[in-house]
């Protein structure tokens, strides 16, 4: 069924997960058995000219691009399963997330094609992918699917079901400033502590013993290696917010056995990459922000001057930290 409304070529195709290799020619080849085609652009890069892995496909009639997208979808060029679907143009109703879930735990043999053969029965898909690395799989996926009724359906019948042996969670998609403003929001109510920089003497009844002082604690846990030697860093869940709270308070900075401790709210594995990012765009930022308007460009050059000559003739007005001498083009 090809979607209606504004955003939906009524016969064009995109055509994504395309070796790098694959052509306009290529293309024309094994679309055109399905009709009559007007037009076939590889997206490519605007420097390099090198493909940037789509392509939009438009028929003459609708029914023909429909053909080719019931029957060439995840058929392999080059090697590589072509994912197509109909060409949505308008970035607002791609991001909206209307339709749009979230499965993950997927087994490393579900792809494309075993992703949409299986939520396939419960509307109209505009677009499927797994996610993919160099290894394969990552585990997870998204599906969009036309309409948000469709999307309610797969999630209430999907969620929590055996795919290949796996149990899956399906959900509706959410957008990273969504589910950064989730993760604040839990930030402020936690009950989990990370305690790092104790002495490899320290075990969970000691840990325990530390901080029961604060309130109940539901868990005790210093991580050990693989011989069970303390890694010098724990947790501490405790029943309450504000115990944890007051726990981090009081004995973060404190000093046990000649150590200083680091005490804080426990953080997962994603969040703690995302800050990390954030502190190096940060970092990168001011870096760029700081040697602004250091650099001089001169122009004019005699051929005899090379790099030494151009750091020799400048350095008596500042340390420089490079001088380079670029070739004028032929």
């Amino acid at each position: 069924m090809n979607p209606s409304g504004p955003g939906y070529p009524l016969a064009s195709l995109y055509v994504g997960d395309l070796h790098p290799d694959v052509t306009e020619a290529m293309l024309y080849e094994k679309f055109s058995a399905a009709g009559p085609i007007m037009s076939i652009r590889v997206c490519r890069d605007v420097a390099t000219r090198r493909s940037l892995g789509y392509a939009y496909i438009n028929f003459q009639q609708p029914a023909d691009a429909e053909r080719a997208l019931d029957t060439m979808n995840f058929e392999v060029i080059k090697g590589r399963p072509i994912r197509i679907m109909w060409s949505q143009r308008d970035p607002g109703l791609r991001k909206s997330g209307i339709g749009n879930i979230f499965i993950k735990n997927l087994d490393d043999s579900i792809d494309n094609k075993a992703l949409y053969d299986t939520f396939s029965t419960f509307g109209n898909i505009l677009s499927c992918k797994v996610v993919c690395d160099e290894n394969g799989s990552r585990g997870f996926g998204f599906v969009h699917f036309e309409t948000q009724e469709a999307a309610n359906q797969a999630i209430n019948t999907m969620n929590g079901m055996l795919l290949n042996d796996r149990k899956v969670f399906v959900g509706h998609f959410k957008s990273r400033q969504e589910r950064e403003a989730e993760l604040g929001a839990r930030a402020l109510e936690f009950t989990n502590i990370y305690v790092k920089n104790f002495r490899d003497d320290v075990d969970d009844l000691c840990l325990q013993e530390l901080f029961s002082q604060f309130g109940k604690t539901l868990s005790v846990k210093v991580m050990v290696d693989e011989n069970g030697h303390s890694r010098g860093f724990g947790f501490v869940n405790f029943e309450k917010h504000e115990e944890a709270q007051k726990a981090v308070s009081s004995m973060n900075g404190k000093e046990l056995g000649g150590r200083v401790l680091y005490v804080g709210r426990a953080q997962k594995r994603t969040e703690r990459q995302g800050e990390l990012k954030r502190r190096f765009e940060q970092m990168k930022q001011e870096r760029v922000n700081r040697y602004q308007g250091v650099n001089l460009y001169v122009k004019n050059l005699d051929d005899v001057i090379d790099d030494e000559k151009l750091r020799k003739e400048f350095s008596p007005y500042g340390v420089i930290t490079s001088a380079k001498k670029r070739l004028q083009r032929p």
